[in-house]
């Protein structure tokens, strides 16, 4: 890194124009991912790194417009059930295998594997019972159903187009350095510490967001493990590293005043970051324990204090940069009066030494499990200050701050009454993911995405149609009668769009993209 970034001779002075070449270094705070293949489980974690190496059959811009990317073209037949995607003609995988219809038909098939153990990529491809290849440039996909959702699904990194002959060496070497078209290739991973990627100087970008038409700028990317955030920020003001994610909303307030330090906050689609209430076991079997929960809580005052204005309350189950999110307040006002006597109605009159609700011998018990890798310390601070809110009208809740792996055994386990548990995907079809009767059913990875347990035959239908509906605006209206629904259930505390921040030094053109707010590297220089 200070090779790339010196002068060109010893007599030339530093320079702020931007270089080409050099070594990025990129610091994240989320978790370290187990595999980078994304198609195997499929977090977000994977998502960020394997945008620099695989990519998509089709991109989004920032209105949600679906736009061309390793497919220019595609068609659906008028009954929905059968989609022809034109693939472009130019593009070979890093390993020199050429991209085209049989290596779409066996990605398709590796995420339907259940011996790929995948989730987000599994769930967002069920419906494609079968792709025919009509020719090398020319796939067919065959649906079991009609799938409004289908075009979104295939823009986000857990369906990225991988080589056929590197997902053919097994598991282990796949999950250790995927192949893509990327404009990075997986160069070497040293486990807790970082990732070495190196430029694919045959990279063309398909896509108009970027200025770069070629080969990524830089000569190398360096992707490091820094689960501290006070760390990855010293890294970061001594020029240690160029990027970092995750960090403290004190130093995104500090970056914003100053002018060293450029801040690129781009939230993620899909859901908010939420508390979920299991209404699949006691004590959250009962609407009006849970409704008790969600007019105690009061999260507002913790989310003004701690996140110092970068993130702004949300009431929908959607993020705000999804079109068809649909907010209600009014079923959010803190009201301790009615949350006591919410709770005598359903009959938690007792109460214990400790102030906890008793109820035929047993305490008001909310087990709440963290995952430290996906929640910031301000976000377990403001879980804290629900527990005290809670607290109040006689709830125990129980945090438990938790590792990744720990908490999807417990999630797994069904040892939980409330979690948070954010999902990334592209488009109001995430309704469906999170909330429809079949989503208590685990995924091959054993990860089942309806947390809250819910299972409403009418919820399900609004889901369903919605699914199947290609016409926007009955969609839309569709997915609405679906939201209040989620919302009227009182399993879900709405709390803020999933937060995605990044800081930026020394580095020029670092941008993000328009499908799940990745980070992108095509157009980055290093500074003079």
């Amino acid at each position: 890194m200070a090779a790339a970034c010196a002068p060109a001779s010893g007599d030339a002075a530093p320079s702020d124009d931007p270089q080409e070449g050099g070594t990025l270094v990129y610091a994240t705070g989320d978790a370290e991912p187990t595999c980078l293949d994304p198609h195997v489980g499929g977090n977000y974690p994977q998502a960020l790194i394997s945008t620099q190496y695989l990519e998509p059959l089709v991109g989004r811009d920032a209105d949600g417009t679906i736009t061309p990317w390793l497919a220019e073209d595609w068609t659906v037949s008028a009954d929905g059930l059968t989609w022809d995607f034109t693939l472009r003609s130019d593009v070979v995988f890093t390993d020199g295998t050429p991209l085209d219809a049989e290596a779409v038909k066996a990605n398709i098939e590796h995420l339907q594997n259940p011996d790929t153990m995948s989730s987000t990529g599994y769930l967002a491809v069920s419906k494609v019972a079968e792709v025919e290849v009509v020719d090398a440039t020319h796939a067919r996909f065959h649906l079991s159903e009609p799938d409004s959702a289908l075009l979104e699904s295939l823009s986000m990194p857990w369906t990225a187009i991988e080589s056929p002959a590197g997902i053919a060496r097994g598991m282990d070497e796949n999950c250790a350095a995927p192949v893509g078209t990327g404009p990075f290739v997986v160069d070497e991973w040293v486990p807790q510490q970082q990732v070495t990627m190196l430029r694919n100087d045959d990279y063309r970008t398909p896509s108009a967001q970027f200025e770069n038409t070629g080969a990524a700028h830089l000569d190398e990317l360096v992707w490091r493990f820094i689960p501290d955030a006070a760390t990855r920020q010293a890294a970061l003001t001594s020029g240690e590293v160029h990027v970092i994610d995750n960090p403290l909303p004190s130093d995104i307030v500090a970056a914003q005043a100053g002018d060293e330090i450029e801040h690129l906050d781009a939230p993620r689609p899909g859901s908010v970051n939420r508390i979920e209430l299991n209404a699949g076991q006691a004590p959250f079997d009962d609407i009006r324990v849970r409704e008790a929960f969600i007019r105690a809580a009061d999260p507002n005052p913790g989310i003004e204090s701690l996140y110092l204005g970068t993130a702004k309350r949300s009431y929908s189950p959607l993020g705000s940069s999804e079109p068809m999110a649909v907010s209600d307040e009014s079923l959010f006002a803190t009201d301790t009066d009615a949350a006591n006597a919410l709770l005598d109605e359903a009959g938690w009159t007792e109460k214990d030494a400790d102030g906890v609700r008793m109820k035929d011998g047993k305490r008001l018990t909310v087990r709440f499990p963290v995952s430290t890798n996906q929640s910031v310390a301000a976000e377990q601070s403001l879980f804290e200050q629900i527990q005290a809110n809670e607290a109040a009208v006689g709830f125990d809740v129980q945090l438990s701050p938790v590792d990744l792996g720990t908490w999807y055994g417990v999630l797994g386990e069904g040892a939980y009454e409330a979690v948070s548990a954010p999902y990334t995907r592209v488009g109001a079809e995430v309704l469906r993911v999170l909330y429809h009767s079949d989503a208590i059913v685990p995924a091959p990875s054993g990860y089942f995405a309806n947390h809250a347990q819910l299972a409403d035959p009418e919820l399900d239908a609004l889901l369903d149609e919605a699914s199947a509906t290609i016409d926007d605006d009955a969609r839309a209206d569709l997915y609405a009668q679906a939201q209040q629904r989620v919302l009227e259930s009182f399993t879900v505390l709405p709390l803020y769009d999933q937060q995605n921040h990044f800081l930026v030094r020394g580095v020029t053109g670092v941008d993000t993209l328009d499908t799940v707010a990745t980070p992108t590297f095509v157009d980055a220089r290093i500074a003079g």
